[in-house]
């Protein structure tokens, strides 16, 4: 089964070595399907459509909040339990960090 690994905070503490042993061990795990880091969040643009029809485009996340979405990471495992004990894995999950994990729905 597919999960989404969400990474949510004080990743930019982590070091580039710690993110590519990471990386290198889902790898060498066969369970890596795909992953990227976000560009940083200033760059973010929102868009909205109102119930009027309009699209409303902005610059920056609406959230007013120091835990921001930094990147995620897709892989393949047998079951959550698996997909939580990658996710504790991640070094998104140190320093206050947080890894929210979501199953990938497989439309038929």
């Amino acid at each position: 089964m597919k999960y989404m690994l969400l990474i949510h905070g004080a990743s930019e503490k982590c070091t580039t070595e710690d993110w590519m042993v990471y990386g290198k061990a889902l790898t060498d795990a066969g369970v890596y399907v795909g992953g990227a880091p976000l560009a940083d969040q200033s760059l973010t643009t929102t868009v909205q459509l109102t119930d009027g029809g309009e699209t409303v485009v902005t610059d920056g996340p609406f959230a007013e909040t120091h835990e921001v979405l930094g990147g995620y990471y897709l892989i393949d495992v047998p079951d959550l339990d698996a997909a939580t004990d990658w996710a504790a894995k991640c070094p998104g999950a140190r320093f206050g960090g947080r890894m929210v994990v979501r199953p990938i729905v497989d439309f038929p």
